[in-house]
Order: structure tokens, then C-alpha cells, then sequence
């Protein structure tokens, strides 16, 4: 097994800092660009996942960057508290999961600063908007397809990741009531495996981990590496649970590259993946989201560092030394040759191919975040919500 490099983690941190430098004043009112090249707009929910490496960078020119972006999705909220999809135009709307990311950034930014009131008014409009997101008045938020960062793949219902958001923006901002309620909402089997239950949540019978969507007869048991991370960081699962789905993972990324649908250490984002000819396959899939392709099973550098975060938060820390090492790796390759480290958008599962944009700017938050953890062995702002 590879013995952590520190030196080669600490060039990486340090490239990440010059990537999200660079990329702090973009052309769209000096607000961050989302990545380098290619991508020289704000987009919201990026920005938001960027604010977890941010805040543990601590460059004021960085965290000053991010306060910039919150003041102005405050500015640009909808009447009824809805968040925007970019975070300049206030007519770019309907994202499910731009709402949910305001609230739980804000909550990190309260706790990075101390500014325990900041942006009070448009984070009570925000809870509100939430609330109504639930067509059967409960904790948990259901959404329309394509609507999440799944931007070309089907989430019907209620979907995971979604979910664990609302779950830690419930905890930061000290709505514990809602949140307990919430957890056991989602622990709930889905209608598929209980049909007994009223209403239905996200817990799998036959599984380890939570379900990717549910909602009434219909579910997909598929495995969402971003949702279940984020459901070990926030203790959403035990730390038994955790290590169930760990296990896991890890077989199942073992078979996977036995069977030549995996060429790295690291699982993809999604899987197994969805084939032509399967019910959930669409033909936009044939342009978009091929097996071991973008959201279809794509490697994507900001979720390694969620799921290097949350074996951390598992304990597992060997096995998260282990995977900062491959991220590592991840992290060097680019589109761009004379880069030294790309931060690429995302890779193709079965031959490790660059296939997204360098310098993209949540790859290079969630990498500082993840090295941060494993040096650390802490979680920033979510072991308390463990606690």
C-alpha cells in the first residue's frame, strides 16, 4: 500500500489555493468564475461547494470572495426565497438543489466568521421556500428531474443528495428538531422494499446505504457516492453503518476494475452504471451520460474528496490516506499538458481520460478540504453535526 506523501499534498494544497485565486474574480461582476476555462460564469451550487475548502484555506481574499457570492444570491432571491441557478442573474431559476446549498453555506460561513446573524432575512425567506418543497408536508424535499447537479440525469422524487443537504443546513442552523425528524424520515425503507409504510423514505432492504431516489411505488437502488458521503460526514448513518458502506463500496470497486469498468483506485461518482436497454436509460444518455461517462459513472474529483472527508468521519483513516493519495494523482491530470495540476471537471471511469475542464473551481475546494481532514483527522463543520 502507498505511504502518504505529505510534500506531494502540500504542492497540491498549494495549487489549489492559485487555482481558486485565479479563479475569485471572474467577468460576471467580479463575482468567481467556475472554473479556469470553459466555465467563466458563477454558478451556485460550484460556488457553494467551494465555500468547505474556502473556509478551511483561510485566505481572507478567498473567504472575502465567498461573502461577495452569498450577498449577492441574497440580493437576487426570488419573493418566495427561492435561490438562483447563476448567481448574477435573478430570471436563471428552478434548480432544486441552488436553495438547500445557500442555506448550508451560509451556515458554514456563520460558523467560519461568527457572524451568527448573517443574512438572517434571506435565509428565513430560503427555510420558507424549503418548507413548501414537500408535496406531502414533510421534512423531506422532493424535486423535479435534471433539476439537481444531475443536470442530465433523471432524479425523481425525493432524491438523496438534496436531502443530505437540507439534513446539514438543518444542523448548522441549529434546527435540531426538524433535523432529528428528518433523519428519521429518510431511515424509512422505500415503498418498493416496505410497501406497509405510509410514506417513503430512502433506506434500502437489501443494501448497506441509502437509495438514490424514492418517490410512492418507484425508487432506484443505485448507488450515489456524493448523497452517501454526505450522509456519513453529516450522521445522517452510525458510524457502524458508515463502515457497512464503506466495505462496499470498496468490493464493489474492486469487481469493477476486475472487470475492466474501472482503470483507478477511486469509485466513480454512480454505479452501476445505467445501460442502454435498462428501464432508467434515456436517449439523451447517447450524447450525454454513456456508461462510465459524466454523471452516468464518471470520476468526479470533488465527490473523491466528499468520500475522502467522509471515511474521516468513519474513522477509516488509513483507507482515507490511501484515497487523498489517489486523489492526488486525479488532481495532476489535464486537458492542458503544461499544467501541473489540472483540477479537472470529471474522468472517464474505464481508462482514466481527462474529459472536463481544468481548473475547475469545486475540484480544487473539495481537494483542500479532503487534505484537510485526513491531516487533521477532523471534519470541519460537520463533526459537530456527528456530535
Amino acid at each position: 500500500m502507498e505511504t502518504i506523501n505529505w510534500l506531494e499534498i502540500e504542492a497540491a494544497k498549494n495549487a489549489a489555493v492559485e487555482v481558486l485565486i485565479h479563479n475569485s474574480d471572474g467577468p460576471f461582476h467580479g463575482l468567481p468564475r467556475t472554473a479556469g476555462w470553459g466555465y467563466p460564469e458563477p454558478y451556485t451550487r460550484d460556488l457553494m461547494f467551494s465555500i468547505l475548502g474556502i473556509a478551511v484555506s483561510g485566505n481572507q481574499q478567498l473567504i472575502e470572495s465567498i461573502r461577495k457570492v452569498l450577498l449577492t444570491l441574497a440580493k437576487n432571491q426570488t419573493v418566495h426565497g427561492h435561490i438562483t441557478s447563476l448567481v448574477h442573474d435573478k430570471d436563471d431559476r428552478g434548480a432544486s438543489d441552488t436553495t438547500p446549498l445557500f442555506l448550508m453555506g451560509v451556515g458554514i460561513f456563520r460558523k467560519l466568521t461568527g457572524e451568527n446573524e448573517f443574512l438572517e432575512e434571506a435565509v428565513q425567506k430560503s427555510l420558507t421556500w424549503m418548507v413548501y418543497q414537500s408535496p406531502s408536508d414533510r421534512i423531506m424535499v422532493a424535486q423535479q428531474p435534471t433539476s439537481d447537479w444531475r443536470d442530465e440525469q433523471w432524479v425523481l422524487g425525493y432524491g438523496l443528495f438534496v436531502n443530505t443537504i437540507v439534513y446539514s443546513y438543518l444542523r448548522l442552523l441549529g434546527q435540531d428538531e426538524r433535523a432529528d425528524q428528518m433523519c428519521k424520515e429518510m431511515k424509512r425503507f422505500t415503498i418498493e422494499d416496505m410497501p406497509k409504510h405510509k410514506y417513503e423514505g430512502l433506506k434500502v432492504k437489501s443494501k448497506p446505504y441509502y437509495a438514490f431516489w424514492s418517490y410512492k411505488v418507484y425508487c432506484s437502488k443505485r448507488f450515489d457516492l456524493l448523497g452517501n458521503s454526505i450522509a456519513i460526514l453529516s450522521g445522517l448513518v452510525s458510524v457502524s453503518k458508515a463502515e457497512e458502506i464503506i466495505t462496499w463500496i470498496e468490493e464493489e470497486c474492486s469487481q469493477m476494475q476486475e472487470k475492466g469498468d474501472l482503470a483507478i483506485n477511486i469509485p466513480p461518482n454512480f454505479f452501476p452504471f445505467v445501460l442502454p436497454g435498462d428501464a432508467d436509460w434515456h436517449p439523451r444518455y447517447e450524447s450525454f451520460n454513456m456508461p462510465g461517462n459524466y454523471h452516468n459513472g464518471g470520476i468526479w474529483p470533488f465527490i473523491c474528496g466528499f468520500y475522502v472527508a467522509a471515511l474521516v468521519a468513519a474513522k477509516r483513516y488509513r483507507l482515507a490516506e490511501q484515497k487523498l493519495m489517489e486523489l492526488t494523482k486525479l488532481v495532476r491530470l489535464s486537458q492542458d499538458k503544461a499544467l501541473k495540476f489540472g483540477f479537472n471537471e470529471w474522468i472517464k471511469a474505464q481508462d482514466g481520460k481527462v474529459m472536463g475542464v481544468d481548473w475547475q473551481t469545486w475540484s480544487a475546494a473539495l481537494y483542500l478540504y479532503a487534505a484537510t481532514c485526513v491531516k487533521e483527522r477532523k471534519t470541519p463543520f460537520f463533526d459537530e453535526m456527528r456530535g
